[in-house]
C-alpha cells in the first residue's frame, strides 16, 4: 500500500474503536434511565410527565456548552477535553443513584447533560482532523453504530441489576434497590475511559508517533488537498458560520428530527410494558430489536452514501420512511410483533440518516467556521432530545393514552426531511 493507505488504516484502527466505545458508555449513560425507569419510576412515585420530563432536561444543559465545547476541539486538544468530558459525565451518571425528589432528579440530569456537552459534535469534528471526505461517512458510522450498540449491549445488562431489592430472592445490596446500583455500575467505565483518552488519543496527525514521517507527510498532505476542494474560497468567522442560512436550516431539521427520536427511544420501554403487561425480562429482550435495525442502517446508509458520493437523499429518505412507520404505530397497539417491526422501522429511520446527515456541514463549511457551526447545529437539534420526550410524557399523563404524542413525533420527522429537501434545492438554485 502507499503511504496514505497505510496511514489511513493506521487511523481508523487507532483512533475508531477508541471513540467508539466512549461513545458505547456515553449513550448507556445518557439513556439507561430509560430502563432504570420501569422501577425506579414505581420506587419514587414519579408519574410520566415527571420522568418525561427528567430524561429531556439532559438536553436543556447539554444546550450551554455544546459550541464552546467544539470550539475547544478544534482550537485546543480534543484529548484533553474529551477526557474531561468522560470523567465528570460519569460522576454524574453515577449519582443519579441517589435521587429522591422530582427536583433531585432534574438537576443531577441537567448536570449530566452539562458534562457530557461537547462530546458528540466534538468527536465530529475531530474525525474531520483524520478523515477527508471521501472517507468521512464511513468513519462518522463506525462512531455512529456506538448508539444502537449500546441499546443492544445495556438492556440485559442493566435488566440483571433491576432484579436487586425487588423480592426476598434478591434482596438490596449496601442498601440500595437495582435501579440505583444500574447508574452506578456504568458511570464507572466511563471515569476510566476517561483516563485512557488521556493518554491513548492522538489530537493531530503530526503529532502522531504511531504513523511513520512518510505517513504523516501524505496523510497532513491529502488532508490539506481535501479543504482546500470544499473551501468556497471567501473566509468565513465563527460568527458568519452560525448565521448561514444552510446551518440554521441544518439546525432546525436536527431539531425536529432528534424531537421524535429521543421522545420513541426513551418511552419504548414504557410502551410496550403499558401495551402489553410484560415483565422487565421480556421488554429489555424487545427493545433491543429496533436498535439492530438501526445498526444495520446506519453502516448501510454510510457505504452507500459514500459510495455515491451522495449526502440529501441518504439523509432525508430514511426520515420519511420513519415517519411512516411511527405514524401506524398506534394502530398496532394488540398486535405486540407488529409494533415491534413498525418501532423498528421508525428508529431505523430516526438514527439511520446520521452518517450522510453530518458529512453535509463539511461540503460548504472548513476549519472553525464547520466547528462552530456542527456545535451550533447539534445544541440546537438536541434540545428536541427534551421536547420530545417531555411532549410525550406530557401527552400521555393529560390523555391517558401515548397515541397523541406518536403522531405528533411523526410529524416532526417529515418536517426533517421536507427542511433537508428544500435545503438541497436552495444550494444548487444558488450554484447555478
Amino acid at each position: 500500500m502507499s503511504a496514505l493507505d497505510r496511514a489511513r488504516r493506521k487511523a481508523y484502527w487507532r483512533l475508531i474503536p477508541l471513540v467508539f466505545l466512549s461513545y458505547v458508555i456515553a449513550y448507556v449513560d445518557r439513556t439507561n434511565v430509560s430502563i432504570a425507569g420501569l422501577t425506579m419510576s414505581k420506587d419514587l412515585g414519579f408519574d410520566n410527565s415527571v420522568f418525561g420530563f427528567g430524561m429531556g432536561v439532559f438536553f436543556l444543559g447539554y444546550f450551554l456548552l455544546e459550541i464552546p465545547g467544539t470550539l475547544l476541539v478544534e482550537r485546543w486538544s480534543a484529548r484533553k477535553w474529551i477526557s474531561r468530558i468522560m470523567v465528570s459525565w460519569g460522576i454524574m451518571a453515577a449519582c443519579t443513584a441517589w435521587v429522591e425528589t422530582p427536583m433531585q432528579f432534574y438537576s443531577v440530569r441537567f448536570l449530566l447533560g452539562l458534562a457530557e456537552a461537547g462530546f458528540f459534535p466534538g468527536v465530529i469534528v475531530y474525525l474531520t482532523h483524520w478523515f477527508t471526505s471521501r472517507d468521512r461517512a464511513r468513519a462518522l458510522s463506525y462512531f455512529f453504530i456506538a448508539g444502537p450498540f449500546a441499546q443492544i449491549l445495556s438492556p440485559k445488562i442493566s435488566n440483571l441489576m433491576l432484579a436487586i431489592g425487588t423480592d426476598a430472592a434478591h434482596p438490596k445490596v449496601m442498601g440500595m434497590a437495582g435501579w440505583q446500583w444500574v447508574f452506578i455500575v456504568w458511570g464507572i467505565p466511563a471515569v476510566v475511559l476517561g483516563v485512557i483518552v488521556f493518554f491513548a488519543m492522538t489530537d493531530r496527525p503530526a503529532e502522531a508517533k504511531w504513523l511513520t514521517t512518510e505517513e504523516r507527510e501524505a496523510l497532513e498532505a491529502e488532508l490539506k488537498r481535501d479543504r482546500e476542494q470544499h473551501s468556497t474560497g471567501k473566509h468565513m468567522s465563527v460568527l458568519d458560520a452560525l448565521r448561514h442560512p444552510a446551518v440554521l436550516l441544518l439546525a432546525a431539521a436536527y431539531f425536529f428530527i432528534v424531537t421524535a427520536n429521543y421522545g420513541v427511544e426513551l418511552f419504548l420501554p414504557k410502551i410496550l410494558q403499558t401495551w402489553y403487561q410484560l415483565d422487565l425480562d421480556a421488554v429489555t429482550w424487545l427493545v433491543m430489536i429496533p436498535s439492530g435495525v438501526m445498526l444495520a442502517e446506519m453502516l448501510f446508509v454510510a457505504w452507500n452514501s459514500d459510495r455515491t458520493s451522495e449526502r440529501w437523499l441518504h439523509a432525508s429518505l430514511p426520515m420519511f420512511v420513519g415517519a411512516v412507520a411511527l405514524a401506524l404505530t398506534p394502530w398496532s397497539n394488540g398486535s405486540l410483533w407488529l409494533t415491534v417491526l413498525l418501532c423498528s422501522l421508525t428508529m431505523g429511520g430516526a438514527r439511520g440518516y446520521l452518517p450522510a446527515f453530518w458529512a453535509l456541514p463539511n461540503l460548504f463549511l472548513t476549519g472553525g467556521a464547520a466547528a462552530g457551526s456542527i456545535g451550533l447545529i447539534n445544541s440546537f437539534g438536541n434540545l428536541g432530545g427534551w421536547l420530545g420526550p417531555s411532549l410525550l410524557g406530557k401527552v400521555q399523563v393529560v390523555t391517558g393514552s401515548f397515541e397523541g404524542g406518536l403522531y405528533v413525533l411523526a410529524g416532526s420527522m417529515v418536517l426533517s426531511g421536507v427542511i433537508l429537501m428544500g435545503l438541497r434545492a436552495y444550494l444548487r438554485a444558488r450554484v447555478q
